[in-house]
């Protein structure tokens, strides 16, 4: 298990697109188990590789209760979108703080997977809010950038 430091707001890749993955390499594969791992370690939901400072079009996303049902997209495009949601929203870039934001309730992205298969997955609600939010990151932009009002501190929110 290897954990990759998470970049944080202010920190330039942040705000950069990343580029297509042409092809797996090993240093790819060793890339997405490592988002994992980070993805999990620090209690998240979802995790772009712009947030660990690399510049690739990589999403790994977890949202079943138990974390063992992890989504990997390699160069995910949104070809769906329906409906809105609107709700908290917190990112690991972001430490201790959320906002509300609105986004659709329901996704559909087409991706590969980590042997380049082209596959379709479609979402709602939390999964559609992950799936966007991820993405976002692929293009240089962060939820902070969609918030609705203030930014609250996560203890604010738990009062």
């Amino acid at each position: 298990m290897a954990l990759r430091n998470i970049r944080l707001i202010g920190d330039s890749v942040l705000n950069k697109p990343a580029r297509e993955i042409k092809e797996i390499t090993p240093k790819i594969k060793v890339l997405i188990e490592d988002m994992l791992d980070t993805m999990y370690d620090a209690q998240g939901v979802g995790l772009a590789a712009p947030q660990v400072g690399v510049l690739k079009r990589i999403v790994v996303i977890d949202v079943s209760p138990e974390g063992e049902e992890a989504i990997i997209l390699i160069n995910p495009k949104i070809i769906e979108v329906s409906g809105e949601q609107t709700g908290s929203e917190g990112c690991l870039s972001v430490p201790g703080k959320i906002g509300v934001v609105t986004r659709p309730n329901y996704v559909k992205v087409k991706a590969f997977d980590e042997n380049m298969k082209e596959f379709e997955i479609e979402g709602t609600e939390l999964l559609a809010r992950a799936l966007c939010h991820e993405i976002d990151h692929l293009d240089g932009h962060l939820y902070v950038e969609k918030v609705e009002g203030d930014l609250l501190n996560t203890s604010e929110e738990e009062e």
